[in-house]
């Protein structure tokens, strides 16, 4: 359960900000995405290997 302590003087719309922001990190959102739709191990690594490869080809480019 994620806890918001809205401080004194601060807006709604900043502790709603932090909220999302927290609840993004927990990736909640995205496990529930991912149960939908049963998606088969070699899937799964074969989407994380092309991941990897993507942002191996990012790293090269900005060094």
């Amino acid at each position: 359960m994620i806890i918001i302590n809205v401080k004194e003087g601060e807006s709604l719309d900043k502790a709603l900000k932090r909220f999302k922001k927290k609840f993004e990190k927990t990736g909640v959102l995205r496990e529930l995405r991912s149960r939908q739709a049963f998606e088969k191990k070699s899937i799964t690594r074969r989407h994380e290997i092309k991941h990897a490869i993507y942002k191996q080809g990012m790293n090269i480019e900005t060094v």
